[in-house]
């Protein structure tokens, strides 16, 4: 289960990138929504469209008068947008949001780089992200576009009904109980006036970034997917974790080229003139930051993919063998009785390693490259992700879902390839399996879409990852005029992929039928930028390192190297139908977590052993 999209495309501020945020106040007693922060004020509903790691996330197809001026000087620089204050003042007079920008050579600098410089070795608690894509094909190549961003501005935190926002340019913080925690992000969106320019790259510049858990699923259903009924929540994470990223670096690996991005908010200045000379101080703070003569190091590591270094078989699970297949059993009878045609059930395997999360990333974007490469540091936890498939993207008010379903591996060669190919296409069940979920994408996407609008523009066509292919389609909508891509987003959770159909009644066996939460697992990550495209990965092949240690987080010394020990999770499912084996369920587990454990295993070869040898 699992699927391409076009490639992909940012909590705590630096002491070092502004001046350090005032200490968060209190949570006063009789919090409301009404004295949220201003910028989460009610205000009009705006559309929004959306967008893929390397397909247009920002939109940049307007032009402005604010065109690019000429280099400052800097001998890598070539480019500054609102070259002086009254261009600036001018685009202020349409927007509230207005982009300064530079753009450096790329050939001393890499995405993974650029992070480290942004995020310290040794720091895991600050927000931030690196979206990095590798397109599908016989010959897989580069995404054109990676995207980095730390310390958000603002954070948007939920956790059964209770949502945190914490505005860390105000200093405060505010709590309220709230039906919809996605109505916060969305009410803050809807007061973006954003300066549209051509100049910026046609990827993810700035914006909300961050993850929703399957959980999220529950503000949506609540009647039928009450809290009061999900499974026992034993790492309480966050349901949804979006930080607010105002600076965001871009590199275009066609160009060579590097955009480091800040964005400024008008209304939070006393005057336009002000604003612009504090941007452009922030601006060069955080170009600073990337072109620094003392740029940390990566740890070097050999890359052996061939040898005896691969750990053993994953063996902790949150379900023994036996459960697992009892709940096989379960779902089929369930199945013969006509409630249900198909489900999705996981189990969660638990890995511990002295590899670090940024480690087991570098190693991760080796083992397993795919369209949607995340690595992202959220309150609690880290995600690292090979993603293959999206959840939701609307781009221009055209919803896109791209169901995935049916798998086969690699041929050796190019005619064993076109033979699997075939074989895959002919196989009666993964190929019924498919068009079943391509039917709850159609109604899916038809829940938001204008009448008569809802199109299969693609129809089994078989895609090429770096270890196996899929069967994937792709269904198209326009969005209704009085809707968003937030609703979007909230009829396509959790695609069917992951849950089953028909998809609630699916979810209602899977809170019976799992043992534990799922967290980050089947929801989505991704961003929603300023200028109003959404692009959300489906979180599949997605570890999750939770950032807490345990009372039994062990520690390594040696060499005078001090390591902790990380427990990884690393979860996976199966499609059950009618005629599903429950042995050949739980073995498609074990075999969809082992090879994502494999990154852990080249992580501790490359990394862990050799500084301790």
């Amino acid at each position: 289960m699992s699927a391409a999209a076009t490639s992909m495309q940012s909590l705590k501020f630096s002491n070092r990138l502004v001046p350090p945020s005032r200490r968060l106040s209190p949570v006063p007693n009789n919090v409301t929504c009404n004295n949220l922060p201003k910028s989460a004020a009610p205000v009009r509903t705006v559309k929004c469209c959306a967008s893929s790691w390397n397909s247009t996330i920002n939109g940049a197809a307007a032009t402005t008068n604010g065109a690019s001026a000429a280099s400052n000087g800097a001998s890598t620089t070539t480019t500054t947008y609102v070259s002086d204050a009254t261009r600036f003042i001018d685009s202020s007079k349409r927007a509230n949001l207005v982009p300064l920008y530079r753009c450096i050579f790329a050939d001393h600098l890499t995405p993974v780089l650029a992070y480290r410089c942004l995020v310290q070795e040794d720091d895991k608690e600050t927000p931030s992200f690196l979206f990095e894509s590798v397109e599908p094909g016989r010959i897989s190549t580069v995404g054109r576009y990676s995207v980095v961003g730390a310390h958000p501005v603002m954070e948007v935190i939920a956790k059964d009904n209770m949502v945190t926002v914490m505005d860390h340019e105000k200093g405060s913080l505010v709590e309220e109980v709230v039906d919809d925690p996605m109505e916060i992000p969305r009410r803050i969106s809807e007061d973006w006036k954003p300066q549209i320019i051509d100049d910026l790259p046609e990827a993810f510049c700035g914006g909300w970034v961050g993850f929703f858990s399957y959980d999220t699923v529950r503000y949506v259903e609540k009647k039928k997917l009450p809290f009061s009924k999900a499974p026992q929540d034993d790492r309480n994470l966050a349901d949804m974790h979006l930080g607010l990223y105002n600076d965001v670096i871009v590199f275009d690996h066609v160009e060579k080229k590097v955009y480091v991005i800040h964005w400024v908010r008008l209304n939070q200045q006393s005057s336009e003139e002000k604003a612009y000379a504090e941007g452009l101080e922030h601006l060069e703070r955080l170009v600073s930051r990337v072109q620094d003569e003392n740029t940390p190091r990566l740890a070097p590591g050999s890359i052996d993919l061939h040898t005896g270094h691969f750990g053993p078989p994953l063996k902790k699970s949150n379900m023994t063998c036996e459960e697992y297949k009892m709940a096989v059993l379960a779902a089929k009878e369930h199945i013969q009785a006509g409630d249900i045609f198909q489900i999705v059930l996981s189990q969660r395997f638990e890995r511990r390693t002295f590899a670090d999360p940024f480690e087991v990333y570098r190693a991760l974007r080796v083992v397993n490259p795919s369209p949607y490469m995340t690595y992202m540091q959220a309150r609690g936890c880290v995600l690292v992700a090979s993603s293959p498939e999206i959840l939701t993207r609307v781009k221009k008010n055209k919803i896109v879902n791209r169901p995935l379903a049916g798998t086969a591996r690699r041929g050796r060669t190019t005619e064993e390839d076109e033979m699997l190919e075939t074989q895959l296409l002919k196989d009666a069940k993964q190929c019924a399996e498919h068009v079943m979920l391509v039917d709850l994408g159609r109604n899916d996407v038809g829940k938001v879409s204008k009448s008569g609008s809802v199109k299969v523009e693609k129809l089994m066509n078989v895609e090429r990852y770096s270890h196996v292919m899929h069967i994937s389609s792709t269904v198209t909508g326009e969005l209704q005029d009085n809707l968003s891509c937030w609703d979007a987003l909230r009829a396509a959770l959790p695609v069917g992929t992951v849950s089953g159909a028909p998809k609630v009644k699916a979810m209602e066996l899977i809170d019976e039928l799992e043992v534990n939460r799922r967290g980050p697992y089947s929801g989505g990550f991704g961003g929603i930028s300023f200028t109003g495209d959404m692009d959300i990965a489906l979180a599949l092949r997605t570890i999750v390192f939770q950032t807490g240690t345990r009372y039994d987080t062990m520690y390594s010394y040696k060499n005078a190297t001090k390591r902790r020990q990380w427990v990884a999770y690393l979860q996976a499912g199966a499609g059950i139908v009618a005629d599903s084996d429950p042995d050949d369920e739980h073995r498609e587990c074990q075999n969809k977590a082992a090879g994502l454990a494999r990154a852990i295993d080249l992580a501790e070869s490359a990394f862990v052993n050799k500084s301790s040898s």
